[in-house]
């Protein structure tokens, strides 16, 4: 196996861990909150502990990676997190479940933009899209495999017992990246943290803050996450509580969104790539985002005035696997524009991102807790898809934020 093929690799085994560490409270939520006395309202705010400092992280840790490395940045960040995973099955109430997940999401954050970043170094720029369809379509990959770890292990030892046994799998992955991976570019000539430190200049925060191109994307984010961090907070218990599926339908249920969106981050990473070199980057990463955050805002439309269980499963289906068509564009674009500073940039834009899930996991408890309707939620995540398709639209793939 090349060099290039054993990073792809080992980042698409982290996707994978990263979501199976991320997406367990939410499969386990409705023991939890039964166990713990935890209304819909306080359970937002458990799940929107993790996506606050998820968020705040995002830029810290981007640009932590650029500086120092991404072979120590990622090994302590995975080690981190693993803990905290582990120590999740410990929280005996409200109050512990939120400084865990507060501190669990401190470790995460750095996963996206420090993998963006091995990505820009070892990648040339028609095979970015690609890496990052099949980064992001592995986290998808961790998220459909969830169910299948969590419900037996809850239905044979409890749900704590679950993030035992998933805070172990970080512990192997930072272990072997430890030891096997070097910051070193493509060419296997040029040590990147050194490299970093040696030009002095750091991050050029000023440029990039003035840059319109680096709002817009940030914007477009912004309102893009109230869809996906809906299926990474809220869904499994949304399916249970709101559509009435069993436990044991829960494993399809979720399972095969998370699929359908795995295919998605797949088909989307060649079509960019494909799109970008035949018609410019302007159709490839441009039309392909905008197109596909509108016809999931209409699929998240029908999946809440549909009535059924069937009909919600359908839609819901095709909204998470049509609205990641995307994501490869959108952090594909933190590359073509941000290029050498592609981890802070890709912080930043992860950074709005999460701040929009932590709005929308603490309005979708709210608006449940008020209305009992565990179908309006949906309609206002919808409106937030179109906004970002629009935003999407208004970006310009050719315009460097950052010369050199």
């Amino acid at each position: 196996m090349s060099r290039k093929k054993w990073i792809l690799t080992m980042l698409v085994l982290l996707g994978m861990v990263t979501f199976l560490d991320r997406i367990n409270i939410s499969v386990a939520g409705s023991s939890i909150m039964h166990d713990l006395h935890l209304d819909p309202a306080e359970w937002g705010w458990v799940q929107s502990a993790f996506i606050l400092s998820y968020g705040l992280m995002q830029i810290p840790m981007g640009a932590f990676g650029d500086r120092h490395g991404h072979r120590r940045v990622l090994t302590l960040i995975v080690l981190w997190w693993s803990v905290f995973t582990a120590m999740t099955g410990l929280a005996g109430g409200l109050a512990s479940l939120l400084v865990i997940r507060f501190m669990f999401g401190v470790g995460e954050a750095g996963s996206s933009p420090c993998s963006t970043g091995v990505i820009s170094r070892w990648f040339n720029k028609d095979e970015v899209g690609k890496a990052q369809g099949y980064v992001w379509a592995a986290s998808r990959l961790g998220g459909a495999l969830t169910p299948f770890v969590v419900i037996p292990v809850m239905a044979w030892i409890g749900w704590r017992e679950a993030f035992y046994l998933l805070g172990g799998l970080g512990v192997v992955w930072a272990v072997i990246w430890w030891a096997c991976y070097r910051d070193r570019s493509a060419d296997g000539t040029a040590d990147v943290r050194r490299a970093a430190q040696a030009d002095g200049a750091g991050i050029p925060w000023r440029t990039i803050f003035h840059a319109r191109q680096f709002w817009i994307i940030c914007a477009m984010y912004f309102f893009y996450a109230f869809g996906s961090w809906f299926f990474f907070s809220w869904f499994p218990t949304f399916m249970e509580l709101g559509r009435g599926f069993a436990k044991s339908e829960l494993t399809y249920a979720v399972a095969v969104p998370f699929v359908m969106s795995m295919a998605g981050n797949i088909a989307g990473g060649y079509l960019t790539d494909r799109l970008s070199r035949q018609y410019g980057l302007r159709t490839g990463r441009k039309a392909l985002g905008s197109a596909a955050l509108t016809v999931s805002a209409c699929c998240m439309f029908l999946a809440a005035f549909i009535p059924g269980k069937m009909a919600v499963f359908v839609f819901l289906s095709l909204c998470f696997g049509i609205f990641d068509l995307m994501l490869p564009s959108a952090w594909a674009l933190c590359i073509d524009l941000g290029k050498q500073y592609a981890g802070a940039v890709s912080g930043a834009m992860n950074t709005a991102g999460n701040i929009g899930g932590f709005c929308c996991g603490i309005l979708f408890g709210f608006l449940v807790q008020e209305s009992g309707n565990y179908n309006l939620p949906l309609y206002m995540i919808s409106l937030m898809l179109l906004i970002s398709a629009a935003l999407f639209a208004f970006i310009n793939p050719e315009k460097t934020i950052v010369e050199g």
